[in-house]
């Protein structure tokens, strides 16, 4: 049984739990709510003066802002986290409301086990909009910006050059092809202009090209169609040509590249979802050059940003409750600066994998571990 003092102390704690996440709770939505109110703010003045061109109308522009907001969620939860747990943690100091607590006999790992908790829910908060609203988020964008870009070509271009994207190349290493577009076009009906693929022996000679003037990916016989064109045979040995065939029409069924992976190579690693960069990675480590090491570091760092809540957490709790007694300001700078210092981590960790003096897994990881060290240091001081 326990006594009529522990029993006070369990009901004190009870109360001090709800307390402090109400706290807690109530600052952390009003920042989410400000921050997502600036980013509406910068989404407008970026693309507004191009919706007005495209003429969409109010139905469109809502439906653009609420495809595009989740992809920020991602970058606006750990910093809505680390000022809204502060300024909390600051404000029950300066009332003296930890130090009432310990005095009673609480335990100071007691006190801020409710943060901890919600820092647990928070990281799977993370990895959720990362793996799943934020990709969404940031393929919908992608193609809501490139119909804007539609509307506004297809005043002043010709059809064929609506959406177009000029010179793409493609190798599939595993089929041993290599494809070239002198044009892509990107807008429906989706087309592929100036086409040439070399198909390639086993020790990379050509043996056939296949040029044609169009072609285009058959979804539903899952293969490309080519018009107007011409098949090429080589001599795999002299290289000279042994047979050439012209056609109007031809359906390749063995040819399964998809379009969308030979277009998603030339873009940046962050303008890509997570899965998109799971299927980069996959296709140039097929294809045996280093290419992948950009997309893998945002693939990995992605991966490693699901325990960024509770680093944020270890920070922002030694300096916010610790004895700066005379401005708690001090304490909530020194967090701040802590939590730039890890983005400068985060940049020269990738900057070694980019110049593949580190791996990629590991540049993505030691930034979390040098400051999870650190914040394990400040926590024992403070204990």
């Amino acid at each position: 049984m326990l006594s009529a003092g522990a029993k006070r102390n369990l009901r004190a704690v009870n109360t001090f739990d709800r307390h402090l996440l109400r706290e807690w709770l109530q600052i952390l939505a009003l920042f989410l709510v400000a921050f997502c109110g600036l980013l509406f703010v910068q989404i407008c003045y970026d693309d507004f003066r191009d919706m007005l061109d495209a003429g969409i109308g109010l139905s469109e522009f809502a439906r653009y802002m609420l495809i595009t907001l989740p992809s920020f969620l991602g970058v606006v939860l750990p910093l809505a986290l680390l000022l809204s747990l502060l300024y909390a943690l600051t404000k029950l100091h300066r009332a003296n409301e930890f130090t009432a607590m310990r005095t009673a006999g609480i335990g100071f790992l007691r006190l801020t086990t409710p943060i901890w908790l919600v820092g647990v829910v928070a990281c799977g908060a993370v990895w959720w909009l990362n793996s799943t609203i934020v990709p969404w988020s940031v393929e919908q964008s992608r193609q809501f910006d490139a119909e804007l870009q539609f509307r506004k070509q297809a005043r002043i271009l010709p059809p064929d050059r609506v959406g177009a994207v000029y010179s793409v190349a493609f190798e599939d290493p595993d089929a041993r092809r290599m494809w070239f577009f002198n044009r892509y076009r990107q807008a429906s009906p989706e087309r592929a202009y100036g086409v040439s693929v070399s198909e390639l022996d086993e020790h990379g000679r050509e043996v056939r090209r296949l040029v044609a003037a169009e072609a285009w990916y058959d979804a539903g016989r899952r293969g490309w169609v080519f018009q107007a064109g011409r098949d090429l045979r080589f001599d795999a040995e002299t290289g000279d040509q042994a047979g050439s065939e012209p056609f109007v029409d031809r359906f390749e069924p063995g040819y399964h590249e998809d379009p969308r992976l030979m277009l998603l190579t030339d873009r940046r690693p962050r303008d890509l979802s997570f899965f998109e960069l799971h299927r980069l990675i996959r296709y140039f480590s097929k294809e045996g050059n280093s290419k992948d090491v950009p997309y893998a570091i945002r693939y990995y760092s992605i991966i490693a940003d699901t325990l960024e809540p509770l680093i944020i957490i270890a920070i922002a709790i030694p300096f916010a409750v610790a004895g700066v007694r005379v401005n708690p300001a001090v304490g909530v700078s020194k967090a701040i600066g802590l939590f730039l210092l890890y983005y400068i981590f985060v940049n020269v960790a990738t900057a070694l994998a980019v110049k593949q003096w580190v791996d990629p897994l590991a540049a993505a990881w030691l930034p979390n571990a040098g400051m999870a060290v650190l914040a394990a240091f400040f926590l024992l001081r403070l204990r």
